[in-house]
């Protein structure tokens, strides 16, 4: 092999592996969520508020970022509390809430960087979607950078 095509085949070699790693973190800065999950292809489910659970449609209660594009029913009077660990440098945005039928409650207090959690008391029927996003690519000096975001979204229905 000549020596311009065996440094072009190692800094193909090279890029592949720094592209590759692009999802993961070289350490763990606690907080977990280190790895990576593929949105869902398909929107959360659109399943009617009923008075009992369908397949479609799990009991709410603790939410993480194993939840994303589940839908979750509550019953009035009911609390859902979302907890997304995140880390330093792949941190999770607050938890944004859009729709009607829950009131923001006390979710105590987020000792980890990079983590978010929220805590919502169902307060009538309806029909609320819960969001957030993480950037894929750990940010900081010196490390590989994308523009690309993990995003988390549950719909809670309210009965």
């Amino acid at each position: 092999m000549r020596p311009a095509t065996h440094r072009t085949a190692l800094a193909l070699a090279a890029l592949t592996l720094l592209l590759a790693g692009c999802g993961t973190e070289a350490g763990n800065e606690g907080g977990g969520g280190d790895t990576v999950s593929p949105s869902p292809s398909s929107s959360p489910s659109s399943a009617s508020p009923s008075s009992s659970p369908s397949p479609e449609c799990a009991p709410g209660g603790e939410l993480d970022a194993g939840d994303n594009g589940s839908t979750v029913c509550l019953a009035v009077g009911d609390t859902v509390r979302v907890s997304l660990d995140g880390t330093r440098s792949r941190p999770w945005e607050p938890v944004a809430v859009e729709g009607g039928g829950l009131e923001a409650a006390n979710s105590g207090i987020v000792l980890l960087p990079g983590d978010a959690s929220a805590a919502y008391e169902a307060v009538s029927a309806g029909r609320t979607e819960l969001s957030s996003q993480r950037p894929l690519c750990a940010t900081g000096t010196g490390r590989v950078s994308c523009k690309g975001v993990q995003e988390w979204r549950v719909t809670v229905l309210v009965t």
